[in-house]
């Protein structure tokens, strides 16, 4: 069994009475049913108990293991004290958004108090506010430190409006936590609400029906990546088209994302419909990231548009890891849809990689599964109990999970990385209350920017 560490929580009776009164909210639902979770054996303590576990520890990556100047995310954390370029103290804007969205659970789980969430909300507010900033968009990396962007690449040292999407959708999720509430939340509410509408996502178009991911005042749009479906980017489309003001036109999202309807597929993958054409190979499908990323906060629960299902895609890649995993066609040891699967960007035995059913050294990172579990809820539940029970401290330490592990290999490297440790947090409390989703969706640019795109979802009003 996993070791447990010590963190004020409510234990014993008082926990389980306070669980299993939680539980009620994700019994007998359905995608028309939002604030409702469907769940296999949500009744029973000792699954909930273990979720609330993996919550726990998790947070506290983005907690205690927090870069101390920012309060925002550390990129990465690696047990063994080895870090590549000596970035300990480099953020991740991303990250950081995902990080936000857990300090809303840990809050409302007790793992901290709200006065406590408050106050570091404050400071991260204000910090963020202060940094280097481009067209009100934020870089990928930060010098946590000296508040300076660090480049991710040679022309990439400038604003990511994807990176940029994913802490805006945090931002959005806070303000709707937090408005309603005391003083000093309320302030904190208000600054969130000034970030998110500074930024200018009609810049990030260069004058095109598509959005561009980078924009630099050296290199100006010199990377020329264009943000087009299907991954995990859908977040940056419904952001810009909600901004009140930034906002891009409606054609940019249905010339640009949705490549003017091409980004529809009959394609299949082991008989399973893919339903949106995804980036990758032909043949290919993508990493599980991109069904975990933008719907942190945007429910796929009903959501329908012109060009899909968005629970049928979700869930439908979950459902392909699963076969896959079954298939097992190299034979790694561990895998199966009851055991170990799930495939996504994370570390590998050469490195870090984008990993998927045709990309497999045999290598699994827990965030796959785990945040896959609104789709998948019975797989979900049996692979962290099978991590719990047979794997153990292998793959467990301070801060939840390891970021990767291969039982083929006996590879268990003691590290983590933000980008994988916020999911977890977040999509496992999607799935008990619909907390974040609910927070989200309620916002009325959110709502008045997926029906500006077209979109239907039984959370519009």
């Amino acid at each position: 069994m996993r070791k447990r560490i010590a963190y004020p929580v409510f234990t014993g009776i008082a926990l389980a009475l306070i669980l299993s009164s939680s539980c009620q909210n994700a019994i007998n639902s359905s995608p028309d049913n939002p604030s409702k979770i469907d769940s296999t054996n949500a009744g029973r303590v000792n699954e909930d108990s273990l979720l609330t576990n993996i919550q726990q520890h998790t947070f506290q990556y983005f907690w205690e293991g927090a870069e101390p100047t920012s309060g925002l995310a550390r990129e990465r954390i690696h047990m063994d004290g080895v870090y590549p370029q000596n970035d300990r103290n480099v953020i991740t804007i991303g990250g950081s958004g995902f990080g936000l969205m857990g300090m809303i659970v840990a809050m409302e789980r007790g793992f901290i108090s709200k006065e406590q969430g408050v106050q570091k909300l404050d400071h991260i507010m204000d910090y963020l506010g202060k940094i280097e900033r481009f067209k009100g968009a934020w870089a990928h990396w930060y010098d946590g430190e000296l508040g300076t962007a660090k480049p991710f690449s040679e022309k990439d040292n400038g604003g990511d409006i994807v990176e940029t999407a994913f802490l805006a959708q945090g931002l959005i999720a806070i303000r709707e936590y937090l408005k309603d509430k005391d003083d000093s939340a309320q302030k904190v509410a208000q600054k969130a609400d000034k970030l998110w509408k500074e930024i200018n996502w009609n810049h990030y178009t260069n004058g095109q029906n598509v959005m561009y991911w980078h924009w630099s005042p050296k290199f100006n749009f010199q990377q020329n990546h264009p943000v087009r479906g299907y991954d995990e980017c859908l977040i940056s489309y419904i952001l810009a088209a909600s901004s009140p003001t930034y906002p891009i036109a409606p054609s940019v999202y249905h010339e640009g994302w949705a490549r003017s309807g091409a980004i529809k597929t009959a394609a299949k993958k082991y008989d399973i419909p893919l339903v949106l054409k995804h980036n990758a190979k032909e043949g290919e499908v993508g990493p599980l990231f991109w069904e975990h990323y933008s719907y942190l906060g945007l429910s796929p629960k009903g959501l329908k548009d012109q060009y899909a299902d968005y629970w049928e895609a979700t869930s439908n890649h979950a459902k392909i890891n699963l076969a896959y995993a079954d298939l097992n066609p190299k034979g790694y040891t561990g895998y199966g849809s009851s055991k170990g699967w799930g495939w996504t960007a994370s570390y590998s035995i050469n490195g870090y990689d984008a990993h998927h059913p045709d990309n497999d050294p045999g290598v699994i990172a827990p965030t796959a599964a785990l945040s896959s579990i609104p789709y998948t809820p019975r797989e979900s539940m049996q692979f962290a109990q099978y991590l719990d029970k047979q794997l153990g401290d292998k793959i467990w330490g301070k801060y939840g999970y390891y970021d990767a592990y291969s039982e083929t290999a006996n590879w268990y490297p003691q590290r983590y990385l933000a980008i994988d440790q916020g999911p977890i947090i977040v999509m496992i409390e999607n799935y008990r209350t619909g907390k974040i989703w609910d927070l989200f969706m309620q916002a009325p640019e959110i709502q008045q920017g997926l029906k500006k795109l077209g979109f239907t979802s039984p959370y519009l009003k």
